[in-house]
């Protein structure tokens, strides 16, 4: 396929713009969910569609929301600077509107998160939890410890990520990594679940915090503006609530209490 340059003006301007055609469906998923070709060559990029008409309904999200947060969970990775989010946009498509998103094909040979033997941490890898697998073998969950997947961590922390498994995380061949699947995230409530939890404790760097800095700074201004008709008005003041508490305490939190930590399945 050609390439846009991800997060470029360009490629989200062909999300917006572009013929959606439909090449099949994507499995599992929850949601209905799309792989489509943009455009009329067949070496066009290619997205994933969401159409809000086959969200199914949550006990705790309003219905008919997710495209929207999915949305709202790309610009706010714009604000950070790192990528985090492929290039997305809100748009009409052959199920009616919904959320459009790059198609990042990840490498096949990359595991940024995995299951390995118990105890069998390799160096590079931080460790998460030990626990049993299906067939009741001892394992540990370990993800990979590279400034890429710690933005993307904290991305998480930001907009109250209640659901980052394993398989939500593109690696790319180049070392970038990309955070798929946001529709639940922003809740007012604390509801973060995650399989990034290996830099608990440790304090943020100085580019770490810069990132933030500006974010909040956005906040106060045109990306609360972009905000306001995608989430609510306590839903944008709880995420800038956030990123105030991650500044003020300079440091990756702790798993909280009262609230699974961690997706389940972890993959």
């Amino acid at each position: 396929m050609s390439a846009a340059a991800p997060g470029s003006a360009h490629a989200e301007a062909v999300l917006a713009t572009a013929d959606l055609t439909v090449l099949g469906r994507i499995m599992p998923a929850s949601n209905q969910t799309y792989l489509c070709q943009l455009g009329a060559q067949e070496d066009e990029l290619r997205a994933v569609y969401k159409p809000v008409a086959g969200e199914k309904p949550l006990w705790d999200f309003e219905d008919g929301t997710l495209a929207d947060r999915e949305y709202a969970a790309y610009l706010v990775s714009e604000a950070l600077g790192w990528s985090v989010v492929p290039p997305t946009v809100v748009r009409d498509g052959p199920g009616g509107p919904g959320m459009v998103q790059l198609w990042c094909e990840p490498d096949p040979e990359v595991a940024a998160v995995d299951v390995v033997d118990h105890g069998a941490v390799t160096p590079g890898f931080l460790k998460v939890l030990d626990a049993h697998d299906h067939r009741d073998r001892p394992v540990t969950l370990v993800h990979e410890d590279t400034p890429a997947l710690r933005r993307m961590a904290l991305f998480d922390l930001v907009v109250n990520n209640t659901d980052r498994k394993g398989g939500h995380v593109l690696a790319m061949s180049d070392g970038h990594r990309y955070g798929v699947d946001h529709g639940v995230c922003f809740h007012v409530d604390d509801k973060l679940r995650t399989v990034l939890w290996g830099w608990s404790g440790q304090p943020l760097t100085a580019d770490e915090l810069a990132g933030l800095t500006g974010l909040r700074d956005a906040l106060r201004g045109g990306l609360r503006a972009a905000l306001e008709p995608l989430l609510l008005v306590a839903e944008i003041e709880m995420t800038r609530l956030r990123v105030d508490r991650l500044l003020t305490a300079g440091t990756f939190p702790d798993p909280g209490d009262g609230w699974p930590s961690l997706p389940w399945p972890a993959f």
